[in-house]
C-alpha cells in the first residue's frame, strides 16, 4: 500500500473532494504543502472553500483530470469502478488510497490516537472530545464528521503530533484503517445493512476495530450495550464503562433539565461523585456522549474543571439539533438524524422543547435503510404532531428494492398520525410557508440535502439564527 510521508509533498487527487470528511483531508495535506488537486459531481459549500485557498477542482468528474504527474489518487467510499477518474488512475498505474486508510496513515504519526466509534453520537461526541482536549491545552489534530465552529470547519492541524482526535466510522469497516489507541465505542445497532450482513456482523466488525488496538490501549465502552465484554474478551486493554447500567464506571445521577431541554448531572467516577455537569445542548441522548467524552477526558488525567467548562461551552455541531432561522414566529431545524434511534432521541427532545407544534420534516435516506426500518421509522416519526415526507434519497444505491416514501406514509396513518406526502423541496417549502404558525417548529430529518430546503425557506422568507 502507498504510504503518505508528511515531510515530502507530492500530488494528491482527490475523487469526490466535496464530502465533509474529504474536504477536510484535502486542506490537511494541502496545508502541509502538498500540491491537492480534486473533483466532484457539484458546487459545494466545501468545493468553494477549497478553491479559495487555491486547491483545482474539476466538474463533473472525468478521464482527463486525472493529470500527468499525479502521484496518488484518494477516493471516498462512494467511488467504485466504472468512475471514470478511478479507472483512469487504474490505467494510469498511480497509487490510490480510500478516504480511510489516508486518514489512518495521518493519525499514525501521533502518539495518541483518540477514535470515536459507534451507530450513532459519533460527531457530537467528537466534538465534545475535541472541546475538552482543546481547553485542556493538548493541541490535538482533529477529524469530524460534521462542522464544528470552534475549530473552523471538520478538521484541525497539530504541530505537536501528540493527540490525534477523530470520528470512526464503520460503514465499508473504514475504520478498520486506522490505528487507534484508545477506542470509544458509544453503541453497536442495526444499520448500514446494504454493507453489513446482519448485528452479529455489525458486532464482529467492531471487535475487529478494538483488536486494532496496542496492549495497554485504551477502550471505553457502553455499558447498555448487549453482552458488552465480547468486544474486548482477551485482549490486553484497559477498559472503561459508562451508561445507565448500575456497574458502569462512568454513570449520571441526579439528572434535571432546563427549559430548553438542556441537562446538569452528577459525573460518578467509580463509584465517587467527582463534579456537577451542565450541557450546552439539549437531549437525554447527549448525557451518554458527554459521559463518553468525560471518560475519554479523564484517561488523559483531564481535571473537572476544564471538563465542566467545555462541555457547558459546547453547543453543538451544525446538522445537529441546528436551528437554522426564525419565519414568521416559528423556528426551522436541521438534523442529520437518518437512524429510527437518532430520530428518536431528537424527538423526544423536541417534545420537551417550548413549542406549539412540531413537525418533521423526514427525508429517508437509502431504499435499504428504509425498507428494513419502515415500521421503527414510523414509530419514531410518531411522536411528532405532524409530519411531512420527502421522497428517499438514494445516496449510492440504484436498486429501490420495491420501496417508495409513500409506504411510509401509509405505516404513519395506520399509527394515526398527521401525514402529509411532500415529495420534493418545492412541496415541503410552500406546504411549510402556507401551514406554519407562530410557535410550531420545523425540523428536516435525515443524511441526504433536506437540510437545503431548510435554509431555503430562511433565505426566502425569514431571519437566519445568528
Amino acid at each position: 500500500m502507498y504510504q503518505i510521508d508528511l515531510k515530502k509533498p507530492v500530488h494528491a487527487h482527490f475523487i469526490g473532494i466535496g464530502g465533509t470528511s474529504m474536504s477536510g483531508l484535502a486542506e490537511y495535506l494541502f496545508d502541509v504543502g502538498f500540491r491537492v488537486s480534486g473533483s466532484d459531481s457539484a458546487h459545494s459549500k466545501y468545493t468553494k472553500h477549497l478553491e479559495s485557498l487555491g486547491i483545482e477542482i474539476f466538474y463533473p468528474q472525468k478521464a482527463e483530470n486525472i493529470q500527468e504527474g499525479t502521484d496518488v489518487v484518494i477516493f471516498s467510499a462512494a467511488i467504485h469502478p466504472g468512475n471514470p477518474e478511478y479507472d483512469a488512475a487504474v490505467e494510469k498505474g498511480i497509487p490510490m488510497l480510500t478516504r480511510a486508510e489516508l486518514l489512518g496513515q495521518l493519525m499514525a504519526f501521533y502518539q495518541h490516537a483518540i477514535n470515536i466509534s459507534g451507530t450513532h453520537g459519533k460527531t457530537t461526541t467528537t466534538s465534545m472530545v475535541t472541546d475538552i482536549f482543546l481547553d485542556a491545552g493538548l493541541d490535538p489534530a482533529i477529524e469530524i464528521g460534521g462542522m464544528l465552529d470552534d475549530i473552523g470547519g471538520n478538521m484541525r492541524l497539530s504541530k505537536k503530533q501528540d493527540y490525534f482526535v477523530a470520528e470512526a466510522c464503520e460503514y465499508t469497516n473504514s475504520f478498520l484503517s486506522f490505528h487507534p489507541t484508545c477506542a470509544i465505542i458509544l453503541n453497536v445497532e442495526a444499520d448500514h445493512l446494504d454493507f453489513f450482513k446482519d448485528l452479529d456482523d455489525i458486532r464482529h466488525s467492531f471487535r475487529k476495530f478494538v483488536e486494532l488496538l496496542p496492549d495497554g490501549g485504551n477502550l471505553i465502552i457502553g455499558a447498555d450495550i448487549d453482552n458488552y465484554e465480547y468486544f474486548y474478551e482477551g485482549l490486553n486493554v484497559n477498559v472503561l464503562t459508562f451508561g445507565k447500567a448500575a456497574n458502569a464506571d462512568y454513570r449520571a445521577e441526579n439528572i434535571v433539565y432546563d427549559e430548553f431541554v438542556r441537562p446538569a448531572f452528577d459525573v460518578i467516577e467509580k463509584g465517587v461523585n467527582i463534579g456537577r455537569v451542565q450541557l450546552g445542548v439539549p437531549g437525554e441522548h447527549n448525557v451518554m456522549n458527554a459521559l463518553a467524552a468525560i471518560a475519554a477526558a479523564r484517561a488523559y488525567d483531564i481535571e473537572m474543571d476544564v471538563i465542566k467548562g467545555a462541555l457547558l461551552r459546547y453547543h453543538g455541531t451544525q446538522r445537529r439539533f441546528d436551528i437554522r432561522g426564525h419565519v414568521n414566529g416559528f423556528t426551522v431545524m436541521d438534523d442529520y438524524a437518518h437512524h429510527p434511534q437518532e430520530v428518536d432521541a431528537v424527538l423526544k427532545t423536541l417534545v420537551k422543547y417550548p413549542h406549539h407544534k412540531l413537525w418533521a420534516i423526514q427525508q429517508p435516506h437509502t431504499y435499504s435503510r428504509t425498507k428494513l426500518l419502515m415500521d421503527d421509522f414510523a414509530d419514531v416519526l410518531s411522536q411528532a404532531d405532524a409530519v411531512l415526507v420527502l421522497d428517499i434519497f438514494p445516496a449510492r444505491e440504484t436498486d429501490d428494492l420495491g420501496c417508495h416514501a409513500t409506504q411510509l406514509v401509509e405505516k404513519l396513518k395506520e399509527r394515526g398520525s398527521e401525514v402529509y406526502y411532500t415529495p420534493t423541496f418545492d412541496d415541503v417549502e410552500k406546504f411549510v410557508i402556507e401551514h406554519g404558525e407562530e410557535g410550531d417548529i420545523f425540523i428536516t430529518l435525515g443524511c441526504g440535502n433536506a437540510n437545503i430546503v431548510a435554509d431555503r425557506i430562511v433565505e426566502r422568507y425569514g431571519t437566519k439564527e445568528s
